[in-house]
């Protein structure tokens, strides 16, 4: 199970924010950021004594293609308990492009809404990042747990994640009126899970720290990225980056540092722990409210993500359709990219390295829930890429 100094940080978790991330960085004190660097050429790395290096991309190079639907609720994700019939159904889903980000922290809001009860069984139902993390939480709390799922990794939608720790795609910004409630509970479970993933970076967790590029043709703003400006706190190391700064094509950059979490690393490394807990997971298909309402358990998390549309009559559902291009991995390469074709879509653009391969992304198609590749869109995503690394 994971080491006892993490599970006495769970039991109090959420009592403030992350300190780590403003004192030191991967072992890396934060430094000002040198702004001569004489051209691209002899482009000096702020955070590494490592050669800039630039991937190979090309059709020859893919490895595979995936694609994943987000579960997105543009009034944000649901945490709450409701009765029905004799069970306690908590619901845990809805998070959109943020799942990885907000895991740990959305299902230490979940498990809060435990009733004080002897019979201390509980069911999950979902396999992907919310439902293991839920499944670790209960475990640590004494509880009896199986996860119920009709994938199992490394077949869920959590897998084809980036794993980049960032709040994208959670809620809609702008247009739609967010509560106060979700707004609160939104930011608690922000600063319990980059406290938690912050704690596990080095553990064999999949999480490291990178240095992140977003780039641009025109000077960055306060809304772009959203992130950055809104939550200093997870991000104190940013530094904008003019012509001739940096080692890419386009004229602008922010550089700073960040988290990346690796699912191909996480997921089973949190089967494994759940498994040596004492907890179940089964693969199985449930149909409909009479399936869940006949679980032998007082106590069933719904962290299902697009599930709950069918199984709980969730209207606000949407899936958000992403595909993503892996190539070959090279450790030479450790940084990571964002945007860099231009405006609009393309500016989704991201290359996210990982030891299971360097993952290219660069869609997000709302209303979208066809899950096979297209090729148009594996061959814009390389030639897009290959455009930012060309020399």
């Amino acid at each position: 199970m994971i080491e006892h100094n993490r599970r006495q940080w769970l039991r109090t978790a959420g009592a403030g924010m992350a300190s780590a991330a403003t004192a030191t960085l991967g072992g890396c004190a934060v430094r000002p950021f040198a702004r001569v660097f004489g051209g691209r050429a002899d482009f000096q790395r702020p955070f590494s004594n490592q050669p800039f290096v630039r991937p190979i991309i090309g059709p020859e190079q893919v490895v595979r293609v995936s694609v994943g639907l987000r579960p997105y609720r543009p009034s944000g994700f649901v945490v709450r308990g409701e009765r029905m019939g004799d069970k306690l159904i908590i619901h845990n889903y809805g998070h959109g492009g943020g799942g990885i980000t907000m895991s740990w922290g959305s299902s230490t809001l979940a498990v809060r809404e435990l009733p004080d009860i002897g019979d201390r069984r509980a069911t999950v139902l979902g396999c992907g990042v919310l439902g293991l993390t839920t499944a670790v939480l209960l475990l640590e709390r004494g509880w009896q747990v199986n996860i119920v799922a009709r994938e199992l990794p490394p077949h869920t939608t959590s897998d084809i994640a980036g794993g980049y720790w960032a709040p994208t795609g959670v809620f809609a910004r702008g247009g739609v009126a967010l509560t106060p409630q979700f707004e609160g509970q939104f930011k608690q479970a922000l600063a319990v899970s980059h406290q938690m993933f912050d704690a596990l970076i080095g553990k064999g967790y999949g999480v490291n720290r990178r240095e992140n590029y977003h780039l641009g043709y025109f000077p960055f703003n306060n809304t772009n990225p959203f992130y950055l400006h809104d939550y200093p706190e997870y991000f104190p190391t940013v530094v904008a980056l003019g012509p001739g700064e940096h080692p890419f094509q386009t004229p602008y950059a922010l550089h700073h540092l960040s988290m990346l979490i690796e699912p191909a690393i996480l997921l089973p490394r949190l089967m494994n722990d759940i498994r040596a807990a004492g907890g179940d997971i089964a693969q199985r298909v449930l149909r409909d409210r009479e399936d869940i309402l006949a679980i032998d358990t007082p106590v069933v998390f719904n962290c299902t993500g697009l599930g709950a549309k069918q199984l709980f009559g969730d209207e606000e559902l949407t899936p958000i359709r992403g595909q993503v291009v892996m190539l070959p991995p090279d450790a030479r390469v450790d940084y990571l990219t964002h945007g860099g074709a231009g405006n609009g879509v393309e500016n989704l653009l991201y290359m996210f390295p990982r030891t299971d391969g360097i993952l290219l992304g660069g869609t997000y198609e709302r209303g979208v829930a066809d899950l096979a590749p297209d090729e148009f869109t594996t061959a814009r995503i390389l030639r897009q890429h290959a455009a930012i690394f060309r020399t």
